[in-house]
Order: structure tokens, then C-alpha cells, then sequence
């Protein structure tokens, strides 16, 4: 909270007294906690890890809720909450409008909330608390996806390559921005929000503000880069071959951001007669960051054809790689759901066949199995849950379905008048924001960890 308070002190904004307080209130809170809890520590249980992991970020969401709240930004604490969780969980959904006119502080806030959730709020704590190393990696694991295989002997150095790879890729950002046009303060705020795969900006008119083909591209190349494994860039160091294209969800992924911006861009060519060298780089642009759970938007890409809004509805679903930032269903369960169909329909044909699932080089177990079986059965559960309870609260129901969908998936922008790629969040009413706050958490921690402690049988001896 220092950090934004000096900048809106440089900027002369009065707003740098709401972070210093709001930093000294957490500071005295936490200083009590430390002193109430001093003792020997509880054993390390896989219980007790899945309840820490959401509590931390429970906690967090709070913490940064709460210049929010006291700042000029006229919001609710509901509508502060959900914009510390969309920041922390980078889903990049909004309920402030009038960014442009907001003071420096609030604007770096916000985007230093995505950054943190970027790498994730517990690799963080990993980094910086070494008395959680008894538990770390089952800790990181519940946090992230990334079921990689273990590239670096111990905990402590896996988080610390994998920040340093981020902080690498965050600074060659700023440096492209800045190169490219940026004033230093945009560059930095966009290069935190895009290798995060986040999507908050400064201004209203988000990535479209800048009116720039070069910013455009080199956006789409971080947000790729933000939706690669960032193990693979703790490999290109190590002394063994590297293999980019060992991981098949990478290709999976490359290959759906191709494939998809060549048909917009082919659609758009010919229902609305665009040029085909505009089209592409504005629907690459546009469909990587939904596919990548950026969700920048240069432009309202729902006006460009229903075939626009079809694909588009497609992307919110897939998200990028596994152990990176973005969030969505992820290429490598698609591509696991993909061989358990292939397998199914051969044992169809030949029942007596033993099949064996690989997925590159590695077989594929049944525990890998059931854990994407239960992913698919929660996502689309929690999907229809979410859907059916904003219904009850008045939305319409492509605002709750897609508005539902892009908080589980941590997208950002939906469809329809409200909350499309034009709009934001602010006009919804606070039991709409608790709702699709609880659905941004459930994505970001990717729904087991949290339901999990819903069950009373988890609680029991």
C-alpha cells in the first residue's frame, strides 16, 4: 500500500493519506495476530491446507478492499470486495467507471492487486515464509493447477524461479510499452495487468485508448507468453535439452489462438467486408485476451456479427496452460478430455483393446482422470447454480449466464448491454456482486479447494 500512497504523494493527490491509513490498520491487526498465535505450530495436514490456502485469499480480497472502499471511488463494500477480488483473482472485471479522471494511486492499486494474483497470493507467501516449507508444494499445488513435475529440489527455489520469471517478463513489458508510446506510469500498469493475464486499465477505453497496431501485438504476445507454464521458462535454464513442444496443451493452446482469430478474422472479412490485415490483428488481439482470461477489448467486438459473439462465447471458456496465470478450463484438461472421448469411442468398436492413455510421453492415471471428471462435473454445476441464482435476483439471463460464466472462468468482460466488452459491473446490485465474487474465488482456486470444506465429512476425525 506504500507504493500507490508515494505515487499519488508525488502526483500532490490528498488520496495517498487512504493508504497510509489503510496500511497502518493492517499492519496493527496483523502485528496482534503474530503475537496472539506465537507457540508451536499445528502439524501440516492436507485439511489444514485447503483451509489456509482460502483463508489467505479470503483475507487478501479484504485487505485490498479496503482503500478501495475509503477512497474517492464512490462504491458499496460489496462492490469494493468485488473489485479486490477480480483484481486478486485477475478476472479483470470492473465496477468503477471514470478511470481516466481517478487519482494514480487508486489506478496502481488496482493493478498491483492483479500482479500479486498473477503469480498467486500463496507462491507469494512460499517466497517470503519459509515456516511453511513442511507443507509448500501441496500448498502451492492447491493454490495453482500446475501438476508439473517437480524441476527445482526444493519448494523455495520453484517459487523463486517462477517470480523471477515473472518479474523478468513483467519488466521486458514495461520496457516494450514504454518503447512503443506508453507514458512510463501506463506502461507499468498494463505490463503488471498483461503478463497476469488480468486486463485492468487505466483508462475506460481500456487497450483501444492507445489507438496503436504495435501496442496491440506486443499485447498479444506477453498475454501468450502469461498463458504459457512458467515452469517451461525455469527449463530453458536448466542443463538438459529443453523441449518447448514436450507439452501438448501448449500446442493445443498456440493452436486454438490461431485457428480461432483466422476465423474471426475470415468472418469478418467477409460479413462485414473489413480488411482482412485489420481484421486479423484486431481479432487476434481481441480473442487471445478472452482465450488468455486477459480480457482487454480494443473495440465492442459484439457488434461485429453473431458469428463474432458465437466464437467469442466459445473462447470464454477454454482459458490458457496450466501453471500460468490465466484461469478457464485450461488446454490440458481439454486435451485429456479429448483422449478419454478418443479412447472411449475406440473401446466402442474394439472391446477387447487395451488402450493406454499418454499424455506426451507420460501415462495418464486414473486419479488424473477422475480429478478432470470432477472439474467438468463442479465448473459446469457451479456454472448453472450461479446462472439460476442471479435469475432470482432479476438479471436476464444472458447478463446471468455469460456474467456467471466469466467469474468462474476469471475472463472479465460478458455479454449484453450491462456487462459486455462496453460496460461494466457497477450498475449490478450488491447481491449480485457477493455472488459473482464467490464465483471469481471458486475459478481463480479452481473449485476444489474451496468445496471441499463445504462437506462435513472433511471436518470429521
Amino acid at each position: 500500500m506504500i507504493i500507490p500512497a508515494l505515487v499519488d504523494l508525488a502526483d500532490e493527490n490528498e488520496e495517498w493519506r487512504v493508504f497510509v491509513g489503510a496500511s497502518l490498520l493492517v499492519g496493527m491487526v496483523s502485528v496482534l495476530v503474530a503475537v496472539a498465535t506465537r507457540g508451536q505450530r499445528p502439524k501440516f495436514t492436507q485439511r489444514l491446507g485447503f483451509l489456509l490456502v482460502t483463508t489467505v485469499w479470503l483475507v487478501a480480497v479484504v485487505v485490498g478492499s479496503l482503500p478501495i472502499y475509503f477512497s474517492e471511488v464512490n462504491v458499496t463494500f460489496a462492490g469494493a470486495f468485488f473489485e479486490s477480488m477480480s483484481g486478486l483473482t485477475t478476472t479483470g472485471s470492473t465496477v468503477i467507471s471514470g478511470l481516466d479522471a481517478l487519482s494514480p494511486g487508486i489506478l496502481m492499486w488496482r493493478s498491483l492487486l492483479q500482479w500479486l494474483g498473477g503469480i498467486g497470493i500463496v507462491g507469494m507467501v512460499l517466497l517470503i515464509l519459509p515456516s511453511l516449507q513442511a507443507g509448500g508444494l501441496a500448498l502451492f499445488h492447491m493454490e495453482s493447477s500446475d501438476k508439473s513435475d517437480k524441476v527445482l529440489p526444493r519448494i523455495n527455489q520453484l517459487v523463486g524461479g517462477l517470480v523471477t520469471a515473472y518479474v523478468v517478463l513483467t519488466v521486458m513489458c514495461v520496457v516494450t510499452y514504454t518503447a512503443l508510446g506508453m507514458t512510463f506510469f501506463d506502461a507499468v500498469n498494463h505490463a503488471m495487468t498483461t503478463v497476469a493475464t488480468a486486463g485492468f486499465s487505466t483508462h475506460d477505453a481500456s487497450i483501444g485508448y492507445f489507438d496503436d497496431n504495435r501496442i496491440l501485438f506486443a499485447a498479444i504476445v506477453f498475454m501468450i507468453l502469461g498463458a504459457l507454464p512458467f515452469v517451461i521458462y525455469i527449463r530453458a535454464f536448466l542443463p538438459r535439452r529443453f523441449q518447448l513442444w514436450r507439452d501438448p496443451q501448449i500446442v493445443v493452446f498456440l493452436m486454438i489462438c490461431l485457428v480461432l482469430s483466422l476465423a474471426m478474422s475470415v468472418t469478418r472479412r467477409v460479413v462485414n467486408d473489413t480488411p482482412f490485415d485489420e481484421a486479423l490483428l484486431s481479432s487476434a488481439f481481441n480473442l487471445v485476451s478472452i482465450i488468455t482470461t486477459t480480457g482487454y477489448a480494443s473495440e465492442d467486438y459484439t457488434l461485429w456479427s453473431n458469428a463474432a459473439i458465437g466464437l467469442f462465447f466459445l473462447a470464454t471458456f477454454l482459458g490458457g496452460c496450466a501453471g500460468s496465470t490465466s484461469g478457464g478450463i485450461k488446454a490440458n484438461r481439454l486435451v485429456i478430455l479429448y483422449l478419454l472421448v478418443r479412447s472411449s469411442f475406440r473401446r466402442l468398436v474394439r472391446p477387447h483393446a487395451v488402450i493406454r492413455l499418454k499424455y506426451g510421453n507420460d501415462d495418464i492415471s486414473p486419479q488424473t482422470i477422475q480429478t478432470v471428471t470432477i472439474f467438468f462435473f463442479l465448473f459446469f454445476g457451479a456454472l448453472l447454480t450461479g446462472t439460476v441464482l442471479l435469475t432470482m435476483l432479476g438479471l436476464d439471463l444472458v447478463t446471468a449466464f455469460t456474467g456467471s460464466l466469466t467469474a468462474l472462468a476469471n475472463v472479465g468482460p460478458a455479454f449484453g448491454q450491462i456487462i459486455g466488452p462496453a460496460g461494466n459491473f457497477g450498475s449490478l446490485p450488491d447481491p449480485v456482486l457477493w455472488i459473482l465474487s464467490i464465483g471469481m474465488l471458486l475459478g481463480r482456486l479452481e473449485l476444489v479447494t474451496v468445496l471441499i470444506l463445504l462437506f462435513p465429512s472433511v471436518w470429521l476425525d
